[in-house]
């Protein structure tokens, strides 16, 4: 007896979400298909969906994590966005922070306009939101604007990552999802790379119609936002149902029938609040998607910084930025086909997330000006940090079974996670330990990394248990086995 072909009878909450469900289910008859019709079906939705959501996120991440390559951009000549806004350390933290805390507030009310809104409708809004945004941080000239301005645009960035995880679960089964969730999500590792490179080229328009460069930055990189909201609101696909034809649909219907969200299900109502919250199982997930976040934001906001304490200034420490986030963004997707090839989500977000804490740990230990090793674990670092998340999404959405909960439960799981779980991460790494070769961030880092591991570890033999108990009190019938 396999996970793939079992229904769940021992949870009596998924089993209440379900009745109030099955009244609205759409009927699909059993059809046969060939394995090839299944595959030409998932290249058709890939072709669309993947590019266009990955395309969506890479956006974002770039709007989100330019203000680290601002912050140091052209520092040598008192043009950097810290200087010209006169922010101490603890003021542009600050502002780097209260994004944060928007985040964490406005993910779940977010994922519920996704579902009532539609996709396309609700993704394309708030890109060209947060597009606008992101030119007017441009403008700043004190804390202030700098605080109240990124509070704005974590308000509408916070939505997103979340909404894509939700979106994907209308589209694709559960042994399908961690793979794609890690090309939307290996788009930020781009970004973390393009957005180097990208800093160290507008780095040399500095004062270019009376300009600093880092206003042109921010500038820039807003507008791509705004113009390709418009094609996400005319070109993303809604739901398989709709966007479908002809035996293409009935396949989607069909296979999707159990495992995947609906788009004729009922929005969220309080049954399924109150559900979601008192399943404590999640609450596993959500712990080690905290511990993730804070080595992945701080990596987000402070690599150019983490370079720049390397031996690498002003410009070439942005430009030293991309190899680290080209090796993650290959290890990441390698990882997520392995997790979902294997069925073992549980077991490769632990031994990623063990690489990247080995790699904190060297860094930490060596000597400060041992700078060619050190940047040599930064690699491992980000490699191993960035690549535990999508196994991790992957595993939580596989193991959430109605559509109303899956929302709630990704929302909850990025807002406590990527919302109160990157704030440490803006504070670890410290000016002043710079020649020291920031040891705090590091260690730190290593730690979080680590409970990743013993907790990824623990909820895989929680499941591995749980499945033996369905197993035996199923007496031989089919049963609905957690994924591991």
């Amino acid at each position: 007896m396999t996970a793939d072909s079992v229904h769940d009878v021992d949870e009596e909450k998924v089993q209440e979400l379900g009745k109030v469900e099955a009244a609205t289910n759409e009927f699909t008859p059993t059809i046969a298909y060939t394995d090839e019709e299944e595959r030409r079906l998932k290249w058709k939705q890939d072709r669309v969906i993947i590019p266009l959501a990955a395309g969506i996120y890479f956006l974002c991440y770039l709007d989100r994590a330019n203000i680290g390559n601002a912050r140091i951009l052209n520092s040598t000549t008192h043009n950097d966005m810290q200087t010209e806004t006169h922010a101490s350390q603890r003021e542009f933290n600050i502002a780097l922070m209260i994004f944060l805390v928007a985040y964490f507030l406005f993910e779940v009310p977010s994922n519920i306009l996704l579902k009532k809104l539609r996709p396309s409708r609700w993704l394309a809004f708030l890109m060209f939101s947060w597009g606008c945004i992101t030119m007017g941080l441009g403008g700043v000239t004190n804390f202030a604007g700098i605080t109240g301005v990124r509070f704005l645009l974590g308000m509408f960035e916070a939505g997103l990552f979340p909404g894509l995880v939700y979106y994907l679960t209308f589209w694709y089964k559960t042994n399908e999802r961690s793979v794609r969730v890690a090309f939307i999500l290996a788009s930020a590792t781009l970004a973390g790379a393009f957005g180097g490179a990208i800093a160290y080229g507008i780095g040399h328009m500095n004062r270019t119609q009376g300009l600093s460069a880092w206003r042109w930055l921010f500038i820039l990189e807003g507008i791509p936002s705004c113009v390709s909201a418009v094609v996400v609101f005319f070109v993303l696909p809604d739901y398989p149902e709709e966007w479908l034809r002809g035996r293409d649909r009935d396949i989607a219907l069909h296979r999707l029938h159990v495992e995947g969200s609906k788009s004729h299900h009922r929005s969220m109502t309080w049954h399924d609040v109150k559900t979601t919250l008192t399943d404590g199982r999640l609450y596993g997930h959500y712990l080690i998607y905290f511990c993730v976040s804070v080595p992945f934001s701080s990596l987000s906001l402070f690599t150019p910084s983490i370079t720049s304490g390397l031996g690498y200034v002003d410009l070439k420490a942005q430009l030293m930025t991309v190899p680290p986030y080209a090796v993650a963004y290959v290890v990441q997707i390698f990882a997520s086909w392995s997790a979902d090839h294997f069925n073992a989500r549980g077991i490769h977000s632990a031994v990623f997330a063990l690489i990247g804490a080995i790699g904190f740990i060297a860094s930490a230990a060596l000597p400060a000006d041992d700078y060619l090793s050190r940047y040599g674990c930064l690699i491992i670092a980000s490699a191993g940090s960035f690549s535990c998340i999508p196994p991790m999404l992957g595993w939580l959405t596989s193991n959430v079974y109605s559509t109303a909960a899956v929302g709630l439960a990704v929302a909850l799981n990025v807002s406590i996670g990527a919302g109160m779980g990157q704030i440490p991460g803006v504070w670890i790494y410290k000016a002043e330990e710079k020649k020291r070769g920031y040891p705090t961030g590091h260690w730190t880092n290593a730690a979080m990394l680590l409970v990743v591991v013993v907790g990824a570890l623990g909820l895989r033999l929680f499941y591995g248990w749980k499945n033996r108990r369905l197993i035996q009190q199923s007496g031989g019938g089919e049963v609905r086995l957690y994924r591991l």
